[in-house]
């Protein structure tokens, strides 16, 4: 990949974000220049000011993506060949208290970082970021394909199943026969660096350090776990590759655990098990199984999950067991990726 990254203009919208930092350590490591489109980093600490994310990039612009006119003046100044948008709201609770924001990021967002490039004509490939979420799910042992109706109860699953029906129809508009633009629907993902609220790691990795037990909404929900150089080599795979169109990227079927075994993985990784109780409130509707099947990937990609599940929990409890010890993270992150890549 470094071969064709090398010297690539990136727009890395979401870099600031927990996937989006490690994607712009990995463009950094290609020699890529990248520029980034965020708002600030959504959590204190985050993974993007640890690492002096802003010294990696070409270009670090804050930026909310609904901001059409500024947006389009970044992306037509700048003429990338790359654009990956991955900038979002990207949690389920926080949608259902406010879904109209969220929906006016998730799809009014993705439209104006769309309509700024079929503008540009430097742009080579587009890659959107979507969710795993984005199927009709009512709960049934299935892994979905990406033909699969699109659908989702709660304002998150549904602006990102709606956002893939606006990229879908900018492709045949504006792109097709001109760039490829492929959506990648990845599955949960885990990894050092994560502090955001109301997800299972960061929030076990404040209980351990409290020793306290985890506090968990649904802990029988199962869930297509993966660590986030998984699907992020897949992302940049398709990019490289030019593929056009919808992708899974999930871990081989042994990856789909529960909520409670994560936990309870990852506890005994990080130096402690406190154990977990089950929240005592009403909870929102959450499907009770998730699967994806990755065959498109495979095809088109030769792409493969590489890390099992019990080796994702211990890369991503080393990694905050990294940061417990002072060491230097940006070492330990860019050492974990060159590690990823000799899989």
């Amino acid at each position: 990949m470094g071969e064709y990254f090398s010297g690539k203009r990136v727009l890395l919208t979401g870099h600031t974000g927990f996937k989006g930092a490690w994607l712009l350590v990995w463009l950094d490591m290609l020699g890529a220049k990248v520029c980034g489109v965020s708002l600030e980093p959504p959590t204190k600490p985050s993974l993007f000011s640890l690492l002096n994310g802003a010294d990696m990039c070409s270009r670090h612009e804050i930026c909310d993506i609904r901001d059409a006119a500024r947006l389009s003046a970044i992306v037509g100044d700048f003429a990338p060949n790359i654009v990956i948008h991955m900038a979002a709201q990207a949690l389920v609770l926080p949608s259902i208290e406010d879904p109209a924001g969220t929906i006016s990021a998730n799809v009014a967002g993705t439209a104006n970082v769309l309509d700024a490039s079929r503008r540009t004509e430097s742009i080579e490939r587009i890659l959107v970021v979507t969710s795993d979420k984005v199927y009709a799910n009512d709960g049934r042992p299935h892994a979905f394909v990406e033909g699969d109706r699109l659908g989702g109860h709660d304002p998150y699953s549904a602006s990102k199943a709606a956002a893939e029906i606006i990229v879908d129809s900018f492709r045949a508009i504006y792109f097709h026969g001109r760039v490829p633009v492929a959506t990648v629907r990845a599955g949960n993902v885990i990894g050092g660096g994560d502090w955001a609220p109301h997800r299972v790691i960061p929030d076990a990795v404040r209980a351990l350090e409290a020793g306290k037990p985890l506090v968990l909404r649904r802990p029988e929900a199962v869930r297509p776990w993966q660590h986030v150089l998984d699907p992020l080599s897949g992302y940049l795979e398709t990019v490289r590759q030019g593929i056009d169109g919808p992708l899974n990227f999930g871990p081989e079927a042994a990856g789909g655990r529960t909520v409670a075994e994560l936990v309870e993985a990852f506890g005994r990784h990080f130096g402690g098990r406190p154990g977990w109780t089950l929240e005592n409130a009403d909870r929102p509707a959450e499907a009770t199984y998730l699967a994806l099947s990755s065959a498109r990937a495979r095809e088109k990609l030769g792409w493969r999950s590489r890390l099992p599940f019990e080796q994702a929990i211990e890369w991503t409890a080393s990694w905050y067991a990294a940061r417990t010890a002072g060491k230097d993270l940006a070492q330990f992150t860019r050492r974990q990726i060159g590690e990823f890549g000799r899989l």
